[in-house]
């Protein structure tokens, strides 16, 4: 059920100022090998390509995607589809942020057809997230700013830790493993890891993860850059057996 919150859609805390030094100017020499992969501009484009390269639909399946996505700002990243007008994808960022929203968002909004408990990503979001702004605020070589999402925690009715995972359970088996956060060439970079994607679904996802790593960008007083995305899953749709 939905908590009663602020109706206006800026309802995103102000995260904490940065402390301590010039984040922009921390980072460790490296080369990234995602320039190999397909780039594209923007989500909305990203989001043609998958809906394209997985039209037989069904239980069609690609397997070992890889892309990045330049420009990953929340203006961006907001692409309204049919399934996903604005107020849906806002709705379910503010859900997965741990963010207030009203009964009647929830209402208006939450379907089945928009996905399940595997892509309820907000147990335990709040400290994840704050875990992920101290690594690199404290260490910004650091490679263990990793926001996991591996099951279902028990403050949001899951079994616990996952050694316990049953394939059976929705809750426990999250379309997206991990994101894995990194200063590059002064910016914020990310890179996803995820299990299942659907096509139609991408649009929910990506907002979100635009939305949380802006606010760590934010928080951390940098520039956010680009995001590369892992996906070993690919289908059309949430018609294909046990996504």
């Amino acid at each position: 059920r939905g908590q009663r919150g602020p109706r206006s859609r800026a309802t995103a805390p102000r995260p904490p100022a940065p402390v301590g030094r010039d984040m922009a100017s921390q980072h460790a020499p490296c080369r990234n090998l995602n320039a190999g992969f397909v780039h594209f501009p923007t989500a909305k484009e990203l989001y043609a390509h998958l809906r394209e390269i997985t039209q037989p639909g069904g239980e069609y399946v690609v397997r070992n995607f890889v892309a990045v996505i330049e420009d990953v700002s929340v203006a961006a990243s907001t692409v309204p589809t049919e399934l996903f007008p604005v107020g849906a994808l806002e709705y379910y960022t503010k859900k997965n942020m741990g963010w207030e929203y009203t009964p009647e968002e929830a209402a208006q909004w939450q379907l089945q057809e928009r996905g399940g408990d595997q892509g309820d990503y907000r147990a335990g979001i709040t400290r994840k997230i704050a875990n992920a702004i101290d690594c690199l605020r404290l260490e910004p070589l650091s490679k263990r700013a990793t926001i996991t999402f591996p099951f279902t925690g028990c403050e949001a009715g899951g079994a616990g830790g996952s050694e316990a995972n049953d394939w059976t359970v929705q809750g426990m088996n999250k379309c997206c493993r991990e994101l894995h956060l990194y200063l590059e060439d002064g910016k914020l970079k990310c890179t996803g890891i995820v299990r299942m994607q659907n096509a139609t679904i991408f649009v929910k996802n990506i907002h979100f993860f635009s939305t949380l790593l802006q606010h760590v960008a934010d928080a951390l007083g940098v520039e956010l850059g680009e995001y590369t995305h892992w996906i070993t899953n690919l289908c059309h749709d949430r018609s294909a057996t046990s996504c």
